[in-house]
């Protein structure tokens, strides 16, 4: 499995975790009778509080898949010659991480996809709201669906990786 297929699952792993984190929070503060659907301050407070979660989550799984990866091509490379050479084994970590254009192509593709279904959360949160939906409903649908356009540009990415791409 490729640097960019690996660095997709972790990113798709930790963002399903933020989404079932946030989930259960909101659930437990409702069915406690902590949150209504008109409090639009609890609503807004706990969807800016995941999205700081998620981007620290994501800053320190990253930080951790990269020394794992790390250690792993160290590791692997111990056990296939013998020794530990740190030019030859820095050579190997920057050459799994190199990015070519058919990384840009997969990244533009199904990052298209994701601001698509964004998009479309974006479009039926304000219909929802339009026909008269609790606000909380309409923050809700969005949120959920900014979530689901990220994890669906992780999974696009997995897609487009084992698949390939073409232009067009």
């Amino acid at each position: 499995m490729s640097y960019p297929e690996k660095k997709a699952i972790v990113s798709t792993l930790a963002g399903i975790a933020v989404l079932v984190a946030y989930c259960i929070y909101v659930n437990g503060k409702v069915k406690a009778g902590e949150a209504a659907s008109d409090d639009l301050k609890f609503w807004a407070g706990s969807m800016l509080l995941f999205i700081v979660i998620g981007i620290a989550a994501s800053i320190v799984i990253q930080i951790i898949f990269h020394i794992l990866l790390s250690v792993s091509i160290t590791v692997r490379e111990q056990v296939q010659t013998g020794k530990s050479d740190n030019k030859q084994i820095e050579r190997k970590i920057a050459v799994e991480m190199v990015e070519d254009e058919m990384n840009k192509l997969v990244e533009l593709k199904s990052m298209r996809i994701g601001y698509i279904v964004a998009g479309f959360g974006l479009v039926a949160a304000l219909i929802y709201a339009r026909l008269g939906f609790p606000l909380a409903v309409m923050m809700n649908i969005m949120f959920i669906s900014f979530c689901a356009g990220s994890l669906l540009d992780g999974i696009s990415q997995l897609y487009f990786y084992r698949r390939g791409v073409t232009h067009g």
